[in-house]
């Protein structure tokens, strides 16, 4: 490991004075560097230690519902590992903050896909297909608000509005009694039914699957973590998961990318996406 890791850390140097430092230009593909700690937050200064490849990206135009303008053109990915998990930070231009859920409302978000296996022949990028799963990091910032302390209420999402409670939340009724649960199923029937897709959360990322497009699920396990942030007019989001299985060091596998502006009125299939771009985990090469 320690061998692997000086490697490394002598290519990298030896990229980034050619280049010219932090103004180093962009990869060709995604570069991934061993750390021996992964930084968790967007503004760490080790993700100055990571070459950064800029994903050009296009419109989601193959399936219902399209996305028939263009908005975001580029989201710049960085991408390091400790050996054991892989962690991105995805930068990309928004003039606007969409983290507001609610009717008629859209919110900004962003994903990195994976293939589920290391395979030479990768299934197609739009979300894989039948039988060749593709597994996604998925972050919103709703749920990072959330994550951030905004509480779940009317009043948290609608600044000034003026109610009273819901009638399951009344003080005469008794906690989890027969009487509370009937009416919090009849006033809020996906919060009953355990929904807490806007929160309360306890991460603002979450573990999908896919095999093609409108086959989006839930993995069994959440194992990703993650953290965004504003920096002027832009996010900088960090989605942390574990190395594909059987991708070892100095191999080659594939990545794609996707973002969601909210102001744009982007959700679901709606979106700004990559396609397949290949991603090298840097090892030994001595």
């Amino acid at each position: 490991m320690k061998a692997w890791r000086s490697s490394v850390t002598l290519a990298l140097l030896g990229l980034t004075l050619a280049c010219g430092g932090r103004g180093a230009a962009p990869t060709s593909e995604v570069v991934v560097v061993a750390l021996d700690r992964l930084p968790t937050d967007p503004g760490d200064s080790a993700w100055g230690d990571a070459p950064f490849h800029r994903a050009e990206l296009l419109l989601q135009d193959m399936v219902e519902p399209r996305l028939l303008e263009p908005s975001t053109p580029t989201v710049d990915v960085r991408a390091v590992t400790d050996g054991s998990r892989i962690a991105f930070k995805l930068s990309w231009t928004d003039a606007s903050e969409n983290d507001l859920p609610g009717a008629s409302r859209f919110v900004d978000a962003c994903a990195v896909q994976l293939p589920q296996a290391v395979e030479p022949d990768v299934p197609a990028p739009q979300m894989g297909e039948s039988g060749r799963s593709v597994e996604i990091t998925y972050w919103r910032a709703s749920w990072q608000a959330v994550v951030d302390g905004r509480e779940d209420t009317i009043e948290s999402l609608y600044p000034g509005a003026t109610i009273d409670h819901y009638p399951f939340e009344a003080a005469s009724l008794t906690p989890g009694s027969p009487q509370q649960q009937q009416l919090q199923s009849q006033y809020a029937p996906a919060r009953s039914l355990g929904g807490t897709m806007a929160g309360p959360r306890e991460r603002p990322v979450q573990d999908l699957l896919a095999q093609g497009p409108g086959t989006l699920t839930p993995m069994e396990r959440q194992v990703s973590e993650g953290s965004g942030r504003r920096s002027g007019e832009r996010w900088e989001v960090v989605l942390v998961r574990p190395l594909p299985l059987d991708l070892d060091r100095d191999e080659r596998t594939q990545v794609a990318f996707a973002v969601w502006d909210g102001e744009h009125d982007e959700v679901g299939a709606r979106k700004m996406r990559s396609g397949w771009i290949a991603m090298h985990l840097q090892g030994d090469e001595g």
